[in-house]
């Protein structure tokens, strides 16, 4: 399901929001640059490697696979040679925050600055732009340390602001759950544009994360996602925003608007 805009208006403009998509879109051109020039990337610097944040002492070494060429040009053999990634430039338990604001490719950059878009806005409204600066920012090392937590001995790098943007939709389905996200939903060469109830939204996304992130315990095989920083993140944001209401430190919610579409429309899409 991909969100394309919600029922909620924003009383403010979400500056902090503006600037984590910023900040998170000039790391990636760095990223972009940095691994044009062949130098050590960023990733391996700044990402979250959970066997390096608990043993930082401990070398973390990756196989690449390097062709050996004949005088012809043609590859006679490939060989596995270890790499030592580089080391962060500060202590590795940084690094829980900085892999947030990496992320591994364009798709993944992308969907994740649309999300944070659509919901970031109206979380801040709530709790101001200093408390959602915080909050995003606490967010973001939750998530990491649920995935820390869930995978101890990876030494994988971990990126990508998935974990923080999921505590912001956790916070939303808290704050908001009268609201509705007209959301565009592709079923084989047909796209359907659906008015939803938030949480049916947000709770169909949290459940298929719980149960992905419930198949990957104990699997030998990995599928490049951190399903328990989502899962954690999500349960984190709910919390946090579940407080602060019980402590009277969110600002009133906004009436939601009438979602231009209540009815449900089909496009057809041609390759």
């Amino acid at each position: 399901m991909i969100p394309l805009y919600d029922s909620i208006p924003s009383r403010t403009t979400p500056l902090v929001n503006y600037a984590m998509i910023g900040v998170c879109s000039l790391v990636f051109f760095a990223q972009l640059a940095d691994e044009s020039e062949g130098t050590a990337p960023l990733v391996e610097r700044l990402g979250m490697i959970p066997a390096r944040v608990l043993n930082p002492e401990e070398p973390i070494q990756r196989l690449e696979r390097i062709a050996v060429v004949n005088r012809f040009g043609q590859i006679v053999e490939v060989v596995n040679r270890p790499r030592q990634l580089a080391s962060p430039p500060f202590n590795p338990w940084w690094t829980l925050l900085t892999c947030t604001f990496l992320h591994g490719g364009w798709m993944h950059f992308l969907s994740n600055m649309w999300f944070l878009f659509i919901f970031g806005d109206n979380v801040e409204d709530r709790l101001g732009h200093v408390g959602y600066l915080l909050f995003y920012l606490f967010s973001g090392v939750a998530a990491s340390a649920a995935h820390l937590a869930s995978d101890p001995s990876s030494q994988i790098p971990t990126i990508g602001a998935s974990g923080a943007i999921a505590s912001v939709m956790g916070a939303y389905l808290l704050l908001y759950p009268r609201a509705t996200v007209v959301s565009l939903i592709p079923i084989v060469f047909i796209l359907q544009v659906v008015v939803l109830p938030a949480p049916v939204f947000l709770g169909v996304w949290f459940v298929l994360q719980f149960f992905q992130g419930l198949g990957a315990v104990g699997s030998l095989q990995t599928s490049g996602v951190a399903w328990w920083a989502h899962i954690g993140g999500f349960v984190f944001g709910f919390l946090i925003a579940a407080g602060l209401c019980t402590v009277g430190e969110t600002r009133p919610p906004v009436q939601a608007r009438r979602p231009r579409s209540q009815q449900m429309t089909a496009y057809r899409y041609r390759r």
